[in-house]
């Protein structure tokens, strides 16, 4: 859909700025659009290659241990089946804490890593299990206490208070974590009912 949508866009903006007689705005659109592209690629990266290198520590050090023994009752709570013995156990908790840290582009991989060692133990391959469900839920909808990555875009659009946005990223992060949370909760629940 998406794939029609924005050509069609692109060729209705055009065509309307032929009319008008403005195809000179369209340039000049293009060009600063293109340059705006460039510095907000640069201060992301920055970004995130710090956070990166910290959670790179974190995972060579005892932080991580800390840190697991922290989310030890989260983890029971919402990943009742793994245990803390378990690789996808570790990984799941670097997932959150990237998550925790505004992270998405960091927390990606190590959800991948995460549910790709969750589906080599899922014994029904074509069905998510209830933990990889939950871990879909949690990237999609997730808690952050620093939403770095926010920060970051409206520092590098000029913003005179990047971190102004924390509070509200607070409210609407926990009402959206604790909602998808129950629903998902609630699902599993239906789903194990159904079964029996």
């Amino acid at each position: 859909m998406l794939n029609i949508f924005w050509p069609m866009c692109i060729i209705i903006s055009i065509a309307i700025a032929v009319l008008t007689g403005n195809i000179g705005d369209i340039n000049n659109a293009v060009f600063d659009s293109t340059k705006s592209a460039v510095d907000l690629t640069i201060s992301l990266l920055g970004t995130m290659c710090l956070w990166s290198g910290i959670m790179e520590i974190a995972i060579n050090t005892s932080t991580i241990i800390k840190l697991e023994k922290i989310l030890k009752p989260v983890m029971h709570f919402l990943f009742p089946k793994t245990k803390k013995e378990d690789k996808e156990y570790k990984e799941i908790c670097m997932n959150i804490i990237a998550n925790l840290l505004g992270l998405g582009n960091a927390a990606t991989p190590l959800g991948l890593k995460a549910m790709q060692s969750l589906q080599e133990k899922n014994q029904d391959k074509n069905r998510l299990s209830n933990s990889m469900a939950m871990l879909i839920v949690l990237n999609t909808a997730s808690f952050q206490i620093i939403p770095t990555t926010v920060i970051a875009i409206r520092s590098s659009l000029g913003s005179e208070n990047p971190a102004g946005i924390i509070v509200p990223v607070w409210i609407a992060t926990i009402c959206a974590a604790v909602t998808a949370i129950t629903v998902t909760k609630l699902f599993i629940k239906f789903d194990r009912n159904k079964k029996i």
